[in-house]
């Protein structure tokens, strides 16, 4: 755990992805207790997607995490994961919505916690 769910408009070549993935793993470390051995990223990309009834270049980031996590944490995370969309994607920061959930209940490891 976490999990990292990007769905993007955007067409994503394999380096692309291979890329997005390190940094996603990268930067969940910012997380107090998060790394990206445990983590999950999962990038649906080509997706038709709109904002305000337009195809525009967009994303949408699902972020899911086991118990409460370290507010400044998931802040950073999520404000450094704003600056690579936006660099290396391409995707303009007012066209990526993402959200965070924390879950006291949790299977992973062939266990549930």
């Amino acid at each position: 755990m976490p999990y990292v769910g990007l769905s993007t408009s955007e067409k994503l070549s394999d380096s692309q992805k291979e890329k997005l993935k390190s940094e996603i793993g990268r930067l969940i470390t910012v997380i107090p207790g998060k790394v990206e051995e445990g983590t999950i990223v999962d990038i649906s990309a080509g997706r038709s997607m709109y904002k305000g009834g337009k195809a525009v270049p967009c994303a949408y980031v699902d972020i899911r995490v086991y118990t409460k996590a370290d507010p400044e944490g998931k802040k950073r995370f999520v404000n450094d994961l704003f600056d690579v969309l936006d660099k290396d994607l391409g995707i303009p920061k007012d066209n990526v919505y993402m959200s965070v959930l924390e879950f006291e209940e949790w299977g992973d490891h062939g266990m549930y916690h």
